[in-house]
């Protein structure tokens, strides 16, 4: 299984200094730690710095014989003083892509699927969170001129955001802890992100259970 590795976007002199908060610290530290499939390759990358005061990003494809299947990026931020629209301090955003073989595109409730998965990836790693949104977008294109002998291909596009609730491991004092249990999180994130990619979840065997077809061929770009 391979590790998410990272640092924090405000820089080495930040990292430890008294400008970080101790829980967002602890919540940087914990995508660090999780542990996510093999045929995820993941890295950190720098955040947007205008959604919160703090925040810390990473980027991440699903990759299997060399070929890239699918990629996204999750973002965590965190605002102190919360934020009324999360309804809470700590937010996760994410955007995932990846392209669709043809009959796959033809479905009209795929959009509908493709948010399911997100929610049954969260629900599958028994994560807690509240107020999620987001848009789930398919996009065709069809290739003229010089790129006219490219086949026509359809993209599929995962925007969202949740509030992950605050309470993993307890405290010292015992009590729940102000720091959501992020590490499970990203290992759910990654899991959305296999199965955009095609691939099936870790002990799949239930017929019900609907996924991509695996592409053949990198992701376009």
């Amino acid at each position: 299984m391979a590790a998410a590795h990272g640092h924090l976007v405000d820089g080495a002199d930040d990292a430890d200094g008294e400008g970080t908060p101790l829980v967002f610290r602890h919540a940087v530290a914990g995508l660090r730690d999780a542990r996510l499939r093999p045929e995820l390759e993941i890295d950190s990358t720098p955040p947007p710095r205008r959604l919160a005061p703090f925040s810390y990003a990473l980027e991440a494809a699903v990759v299997v014989d060399d070929e890239e299947l699918a990629e996204g990026r999750l973002i965590l931020l965190h605002d102190p003083a919360g934020h009324d629209a999360w309804h809470g301090s700590f937010r996760m955003v994410t955007l995932v892509h990846a392209d669709l073989e043809p009959e796959m595109a033809a479905d009209p409730l795929l959009p509908e699927v493709c948010w399911t998965w997100l929610t049954g990836a969260l629900a599958a790693r028994g994560v807690a969170y509240t107020e999620p949104s987001g848009t789930v977008t398919r996009a065709g294109s069809h290739y003229f001129g010089g790129l006219a002998d490219r086949a026509p291909s359809t993209k599929i596009e995962i925007r969202a955001s949740w509030t992950p609730t605050e309470g993993g491991d307890p405290d010292r004092r015992g009590g729940p802890s102000p720091v959501p249990d992020t590490a499970a999180h990203l290992s759910a994130w990654g899991d959305l992100l296999c199965q955009v990619a095609g691939l099936p979840p870790v002990g799949a065997g239930d017929p019900s259970v609907v996924t991509l077809p695996q592409r053949r061929g990198p992701l376009s770009r």
